[in-house]
This record gives C-alpha cells, sequence and structure tokens, in this order.
C-alpha cells in the first residue's frame, strides 16, 4: 500500500511539490539546513571560479603589459635628423650637454630634440641609478640592473641626438665653444665644440676635506668601478683572513669594516655589508662570520641629518641592535695602509681596518673649477653660482648648470633635485626655442610688424617659470630589511619606519628606475637574493 502511495505521488506533480514544500518547513535532515549548506558550497564554487578567472586574466594582462613596455622600450620610433636649418629657413640651434647623471639625462629624456641638435658629451656611455649603488658591492642588485646606457636614451629621443664617449676639459663662454677629449686610449681625438646652449651637468668628485691618505688608501662610491674596487676588497680581505688563527692581530684588522660618512650613501652600505654577513656569509662561514666588525664613522653628532629626529633616532637604535659600531662626534685625521687615526671628541684613537669606505661628500672637479675662474660673480668654493633659471651667473643667458656642480640656497646635491632640474629645463627650452624663432621672424619681417612681433616676444620671455624645488622626501634603508621615509604628499609630511616603510622604499626605487628594463631586472635581483642568497665570490 505504502508503494502504491508513493507511486501516485510520483506521478502527481501538484502533490509532490506539496509535500516537497511541506518537506523544507519541518526542518528534517534534507529540508531548508541541507539546501542552506548547498546554496553556500555552491557560492563557494562560483566564487572560486572567479577568482581563478580573476588571477589568470590579471596574470594575462600582466604579461601583456610587460612585453608591451619592453618591445616598445626596444623598437624605437624613427628620428628627425639633425640639420643647419628648419623647413622654413629659420637656424636650428645647438645645445650641448655636459655629463650623463640624473639632471642630464632627466633633460635628454623630456626634451623634444626635434627642436634643437642636440650634442651630449660624457665619459661614460651609461647612466647609473646612484639610489642603489650601495646595494651593489655585497650582490644585493647586479650592476647590469641599475644601468642604462646612453645610446638607448638618445635613441628614444624624437629627434637625432649625436654623443661623444668623452671628458670636458675647457669651456670658453666667450667664445661659446667646450674642448673635449676621448677616453677612449686606442682612438684618441680633441674637438671644440660650438654651441649656443650649453648644458652644464659634470657632477661632482668626492671631497677628502684634505685628510691625509685617503684617496691613496680609502674607496670612494660614486662610480660602478668603485662598487667593484670595494667587492673585491671585502671578498679577498675575507679569504685572506680565513687562513688566519682566529687569535691573529691581522685577521681582526682584516674583518673590521669601516665606512666614513653618516648620510644615505654611508648608511646604506654598512646596513647592506650586515645583512650580508648575517643572512649570508654565516651560513658558509659561521665562526668567521661572527668575527667581522661593521663600523660607521660620522663627523657630527649624529647620522642622517636629512631625515626628522625620531627618524633618526630609530636607526640608531637599530644599528645598536644589529651590533653595527656607530662612532658619532668623530673626525677622521689621517689613513694609512692599515690603521685610521681619528679625533673622537677630545680623544685621538688609533683603529686597524681592513677594507675603508670614503662617503661623506662633494668637491668641485677641475673643469668646474677652470669655468669658475673664468666668470667674476662666480666666487664661492661650494659650486657654480646659479640664478632661480638655473642661468649660470655671468654666461649671459647661454650656459646652465644643474646637478652637484652648482650651488643655489635651499638646493642640496641630490639625485632628486638634479632630475627636476633636468626636467624644468626641458620645459624652458621649448619656450625658448619658440622666443628664438620669434627673433629670426622679426629679422625677416617688415618694419611695421616688427612692433606686433616684440609684443608677442616680450610675452614669451615673460612666460619663463622660475625653478621651483618640489621636496618628495627622503628614503634609507637601515637593514634588516627595515628603512625609513620622511615623505610629503602635498602639504601633508609622514614620518615612516619599519619593515613596512621597507617595502615602500623598495617601490619607490622601482617607480624611480629609469626603463621599464630596469624596473624587471631590480625586481629580478631582488627576488634571487629572497630565494637563493648572495654571492660570496668576487
Amino acid at each position: 500500500m505504502l508503494g502504491s502511495l508513493a507511486g501516485f505521488v510520483r506521478r502527481s506533480p501538484s502533490l509532490r511539490n506539496t509535500v516537497q514544500t511541506r518537506c523544507y518547513a519541518s526542518g528534517k535532515p534534507g529540508s531548508s539546513a541541507a539546501g542552506s549548506v548547498g546554496i553556500k558550497s555552491s557560492l563557494l564554487r562560483r566564487g572560486g571560479k572567479l577568482a581563478l578567472h580573476a588571477a589568470f586574466y590579471s596574470a594575462l594582462a600582466g604579461t601583456a603589459y610587460i612585453s608591451y613596455e619592453l618591445y616598445r622600450e626596444s623598437n624605437p620610433l624613427p628620428q628627425v635628423a639633425q640639420s643647419a636649418n628648419f623647413a622654413d629657413g629659420s637656424p636650428r640651434k645647438t645645445i650641448v650637454i655636459l655629463g650623463s647623471g640624473w639632471g642630464s639625462v632627466s633633460l635628454l629624456k623630456n626634451l623634444d630634440t626635434s627642436l634643437y641638435n642636440v650634442v651630449l658629451v660624457s665619459p661614460r656611455n651609461y647612466f647609473l641609478f646612484t639610489p642603489l649603488l650601495p646595494s651593489t658591492p655585497v650582490g644585493t642588485v647586479e650592476l647590469k640592473s641599475i644601468v642604462e646606457p646612453i645610446r638607448t636614451i638618445a635613441r628614444r629621443a624624437p629627434g637625432e641626438v649625436h654623443y661623444y664617449e668623452a671628458e670636458a676639459l675647457d669651456v670658453d663662454p666667450a667664445d661659446k665653444t667646450v674642448k673635449i677629449q676621448s677616453v677612449n686610449k686606442d682612438q684618441e681625438y680633441t674637438l671644440d665644440l660650438k654651441y649656443d646652449y650649453l648644458v652644464y651637468g659634470v657632477g661632482a668628485q668626492p671631497t677628502t676635506f684634505n685628510t691625509p691618505g685617503v684617496y691613496e688608501h680609502a674607496s670612494f662610491l660614486k662610480e660602478i668601478s668603485d662598487a667593484q674596487e670595494i667587492r673585491v676588497k671585502i671578498m679577498t680581505a675575507i679569504e685572506k683572513a680565513a687562513t688566519l688563527s682566529p687569535s691573529d692581530p691581522e685577521r681582526q684588522r682584516l674583518l673590521t669594516f669601516v665606512v666614513v660618512g653618516g648620510g644615505p650613501t654611508g648608511v646604506e652600505l654598512a646596513a647592506e655589508l650586515k645583512d650580508y654577513v648575517d643572512q649570508d656569509l654565516k651560513k658558509w662561514m659561521p665562526s668567521l662570520s661572527k668575527e667581522i666588525k661593521v663600523t660607521l664613522a660620522e663627523a657630527l653628532p649624529n647620522i642622517l641629518n636629512m631625515f626628522d629626529k625620531s627618524l633618526v633616532e630609530y636607526a640608531q637604535d637599530l644599528f645598536k641592535q644589529e651590533k653595527i659600531d656607530l662612532w658619532l662626534n668623530t673626525m677622521v685625521r689621517g689613513v694609512d695602509k692599515t690603521h685610521i687615526r681619528a679625533k673622537c671628541g677630545d680623544e685621538m684613537i688609533e683603529v686597524p681596518y681592513g677594507v675603508l669606505v670614503w662617503a661623506t661628500g662633494n668637491a668641485p672637479r677641475d673643469v668646474t673649477k677652470s669655468l669658475m675662474g673664468k666668470l667674476e660673480q662666480q666666487n664661492s668654493r661650494r659650486g657654480l653660482l646659479i640664478d632661480d633659471k638655473l642661468q649660470l651667473l655671468g654666461a649671459e643667458g647661454s650656459i646652465f648648470a644643474i646637478g652637484d656642480c652648482t650651488f643655489y640656497p635651499g638646493l642640496f646635491p641630490t639625485a632628486q633635485v638634479a632630475h627636476q632640474e633636468g626636467e624644468y629645463l626641458a620645459k624652458a627650452f621649448k619656450k625658448i626655442h619658440k622666443i628664438d624663432h620669434l627673433k629670426w621672424e622679426m629679422s625677416q619681417a617688415a618694419e611695421a610688424e616688427k612692433q606686433s612681433l616684440a609684443v608677442r616676444l616680450d610675452k614669451l620671455q615673460n612666460d619663463i617659470e622660475h625653478f621651483k624645488y618640489n621636496h618628495m622626501g627622503a628614503l634609507a634603508y637601515i637593514g634588516k630589511e627595515k628603512a625609513i621615509a620622511d615623505v610629503s604628499f602635498g602639504d601633508s609630511q609622514y614620518k615612516w619606519a619599519g619593515s613596512f616603510t621597507f617595502l615602500f622604499w623598495k617601490s619607490a626605487y622601482l617607480a624611480m628606475c629609469l626603463s621599464f628594463r630596469n624596473r624587471v631586472l631590480v625586481a629580478m635581483d631582488w627576488c634571487k637574493v629572497y630565494f637563493l642568497g648572495r654571492d660570496s665570490s668576487v
């Protein structure tokens, strides 16, 4: 009988629906609870599929973006050739750019080179991303990852750019010529380049404050060759110390690494050295790594003077935790092959060292000193004096100076300042081209038209704004995957420190890299170190 009733229910749709409805309402197994579980399970499956699809399409979009950027950088568009005149007969003026640092390259990247005959002169045929240079001696970042060839930068410009791998020997402001000499010993040559406008961005050389023995025995950290030299010295000292007895004073000397200078370069190098010892060398040479001493010497009462006091204290406390010896109020008085003589307060000390790196400041180059001597208004020892439009004082508007070779109140010798100066000049030269073209039109125009053209000319000349530096902040890596940041966003200032700031430090430097190729290479270097560690060979 029950079987007959069940068969009847199955054959009757309306009765079957009624029974199911009552069954769901009863709260028994197979009712609403089971239905709720089924709905949740279905939603989870849908959410999982959506997440997989989102991840897939994001990866696809990221791959397409990277491929496009790399293709665009590797396949530049055709360039406008250099010529003496434009199509309308007006003369095309010549800009000579000296140097391949932050200011010069920033100008080259943003300048409309189709408006001028552009000539770039530099003894090095690449741009160096200096903020990551302290990471290279220990192998956190490879040197090739932070350089960009000058010829690739020049080739991506809209107009043809001529490059000379040469050094500027002399500038004649009166004759508007630059004397250059090739740095290639196999093909030596000397040329006198004529210019209408000169952008002087030769940078600066390290200063030793006339400390005896520094040039002979210390290493600097401004160029690729410096980083390579420091790496060789570190690895050589470690391998030589490994052959000596732990009680041998020579071993202790070799394993003492001293960095002089408490600015960002010195602090980051000391932090990178300590990271290398604690994170990598400790695995392969555990007993020797415990004997290595990293010391940072600074003549002032604290390090990182451009940062907020609270951030400085955080950095100094972390250095103490990392067991980095911090010598404050310590002025180095002399250096020989194996020892440093320094005045610490009122006490003179002598400390043995194995590797010494000098990272203390800048001094004008010889060619800069020569140029300063030719202009009456150049009476500063700190660098070339410029006005608020970056024009060299005494050069009558034909020479612009940018970067570390200059001195202007409120502008510091940093990459950030030079970068903004280059961008400003690129915009200024666009307006200067219009002014020069209008002057040529006036020379060709009838007398009746000159008055209206003069009014336009006066307006254009007043349109060139003064240079205004926008300080974005300062960053510094202080070791143990921690960093400090004193940054500005609009009128607000933020002070950060710690591991999150280290991620911000990485992101900011990746964004600042000159090309997409550099960003990919630096990111790959960081991943390589995270998974595989640093290389301990020369």
